[in-house]
């Protein structure tokens, strides 16, 4: 009975010892990837997440032993109920397989903004079951990564620059050179705005209600949001200082005499 107490306070503390230096193994695996800019944090953290479990599964074997299991004899029981193990977890293991993949394509990393399995969000952390996303409000996001690897990866942060697209209409009777002589003076304006590529400024569509400008204008990534949102304003003050209207759709209705 003593010998049984013991090996159980032996296994606890054994426990409780692999939870902490796994967690402190991981923290300080995480740290160099964020002191050091040699190192990636995607894989600095994967690699810590790996490490803490592979510790912790040491530990199980370990406590097994403290209890009379061979570890041959584990090993054999292990290999029995392998296939039967393999169904029931078939997800997990497919999450794991999918982490190794995302680590091994590299298609993002760390900080990148990416959608992926319907979610949108700032990659926070790729561990060895999930990859965990931040939305611009600041709401976590955990998908497995199953899912992730699974899906279309759309990845806004891969390339340094970015295109921004907008549409502004005007009406049909507005001078359309000088429409877009105020497009081009907003976008000559921002600093944002690259010349080289040229930006886009030409008549794209005759709607039912306007004369349509397709504007496109190249910025770095990091840009995006603040060039699209003051180009927007910009063009709205230049149309209203200069006259020229921005129609919306309208109906006419005729009533029948009785």
């Amino acid at each position: 009975m003593m010998d049984l107490l013991m090996n159980v306070v032996t296994a606890l503390v054994i426990a409780g010892v692999a939870l902490w230096l796994g967690g402190f193994a991981k923290q300080k695996i995480e740290q160099i990837g964020e002191r050091d800019d040699r190192f990636d944090l995607t894989l600095t953290r994967f690699f810590g997440s790996m490490v803490r479990y592979a510790i912790i599964a040491f530990a199980i074997i370990f406590i097994l032993g403290r209890f009379g299991i061979e570890t041959t004899s584990l090993a054999a029981l292990v290999g029995a109920a392998g296939l039967a193990v393999g169904l029931a977890l078939q997800g997990t293991l497919s999450n794991v397989a999918a982490g190794v993949m995302l680590i091994g394509f590299r298609p993002f990393k760390v900080g990148d903004y990416i959608e992926a399995a319907g979610k949108s969000g700032t990659v926070a952390a790729v561990t060895l079951f999930t990859t965990e996303l931040t939305t611009p409000d600041n709401v976590q996001i955990i998908i497995p990564n199953g899912d992730v690897f699974s899906s279309a990866i759309v990845n806004y942060s891969y390339h340094d620059t970015r295109r921004v697209d907008l549409v502004f209409g005007v009406a049909y009777g507005a001078d359309l050179k000088k429409a877009e002589t105020i497009l081009q003076g907003c976008i000559a304006d921002d600093d944002r705005a690259h010349s080289d590529p040229a930006p886009f400024v030409k008549v794209t569509n005759l709607g039912d209600s306007s004369v349509d400008f397709t504007v496109r204008v190249w910025c770095e990534a990091a840009d995006y949001w603040d060039l699209k949102f003051a180009l927007t304003r910009a063009v709205k003050e230049g149309f209203d200082a200069a006259g020229i209207d921005i129609p919306f759709p309208t109906q006419t209705v005729i009533r029948a005499e009785a």
